[in-house]
């Protein structure tokens, strides 16, 4: 087949690409985005810290800042928290738009919901 005639057959054809900025990225089914955790169902355990192969995820155990500290500029989007933990407290969203300018808001803090209550009414 000549290269004008495969051109010209071409060129009526919808692009096979989208605009991606301008328009919608398409989610396949399946993706894994961020984590997201469900504080009223998380034990604080450490199974997902241990789980991390990157070391995304840190537990802060004891005290008023009890809770999970997630680096997202550390996560490969792996999936083993999710997997290790018992409860499943920890789900992967479809969110993978997660760019910043600034790396102090790549990291997310999660909290137990009453830990949360009594440090807003302390102050």
């Amino acid at each position: 087949m000549s290269l004008f005639r495969e051109a010209a057959r071409q060129i009526f054809r919808k692009p096979a690409t989208v605009k991606y900025p301008f328009e919608p990225g398409i989610v396949p089914p399946g993706l894994r985005g961020r984590p997201v955790w469900d504080m009223e169902k998380c034990i604080l355990c450490v199974l997902c810290q241990n789980a991390c192969p990157t070391a995304a995820i840190k537990m802060i155990p004891k005290g008023p800042d009890a809770g999970i500290e997630y680096h997202l500029d550390r996560c490969i989007f792996c999936g083993e928290c999710a997997d290790a933990c018992p409860r499943k407290a920890i789900t992967m969203t479809t969110n993978f738009e997660l760019a910043d300018t600034s790396r102090s808001n790549m990291v997310q803090h999660y909290k137990k919901p009453q830990q949360a209550q009594t440090q807003a009414a302390k102050t």
